[in-house]
């Protein structure tokens, strides 16, 4: 038998979130409506993400590519201006695994597919699958590991770093008329996206940098920073390129290495 406040909260026809809160000495809070600002950066992240899908079914690879970064971008200030102006909910964060699900989990996937995997016929859906399914599964695990796992490392290649590539690899190709020049190039294509899909529901472990937030370092450290910064921007797509791709196969070598020095030893 269902209590009142229970029919208060959903009484017909209304569009109303209520969460319930655990405060200290098992109390709890009922909290409606929703935190405004950092769901307001998680919907550019998704709008920026069905954009991508939208200008890649156009053809449109360019804009799809800059859209997926620019939610990457969005993505990654909801949960700061959360944590910031406290108002972390639970309401917020299965918003923003959704919004990453179509940012980098389907749009990655669909401009890829649509730039050069639909050349394979069959295998290249398949694959482009492969990466979205690996996608959902990250975010599942990621979600119920969110309270015990290593705020320091992040367990598999994150999601939006895993769909920056495949926007990196799609500008690259477009900017400089690769596929129109290699057609075989869809083969790498495919390989590029199942490996991604691969590292995104890995074990290894990567550096999540969320200590840099708040850390002082030295002054010399800007100095390479800079140096990295001026020749990403010298190129664009092929400067984020390879820094996305520097960092996603750091993850493997550490561990390998990591491995080896431990039987070494």
């Amino acid at each position: 038998m269902s209590q009142p406040h229970d029919h208060d909260d959903h009484s017909g026809l209304t569009f109303e979130v209520v969460e319930e809160e655990h405060l200290e000495g098992g109390k709890k809070a009922r909290h409606r409506g929703i935190y405004l600002l950092p769901n307001l950066f998680t919907t550019a992240a998704l709008f920026s993400g069905f954009y991508a899908i939208i200008s890649g079914m156009n053809g449109q690879y360019e804009s799809a590519a800059l859209a997926i970064f620019l939610a990457a971008l969005f993505d990654g200030m909801d949960g700061r201006v959360a944590r910031m102006t406290n108002t972390q909910s639970a309401f917020g964060a299965e918003y923003d695994s959704l919004s990453d699900m179509v940012s980098f989990g389907v749009a990655p996937a669909l401009v890829m597919f649509s730039w050069s995997l639909h050349t394979l016929g069959k295998l290249g859906w398949i694959c482009a699958f492969i990466y979205c399914v690996a996608a959902a599964l990250r975010l599942a695990r990621f979600n119920v590991q969110l309270n015990v796992a290593d705020k320091r490392y992040f367990i598999g290649l994150a999601s939006p770093l895993a769909g920056a590539i495949v926007a990196a690899v799609v500008w690259v190709g477009v900017d400089n008329k690769l596929l129109e020049q290699y057609p075989e190039l869809s083969i790498v294509s495919a390989i590029i996206i199942v490996s991604l899909g691969f590292l995104m529901i890995s074990n290894v472990k990567y550096y999540s940098f969320k200590e840099l937030d708040r850390s002082r370092v030295p002054f010399v450290v800007m100095l390479p920073i800079v140096l990295i910064f001026g020749i990403v921007m010298y190129d664009l797509p092929i400067g984020i390129l390879a820094v996305s791709v520097l960092y996603a196969v750091a993850g493997p070598i550490a561990a390998v290495w990591n491995r080896w020095r431990g039987k070494a030893a």
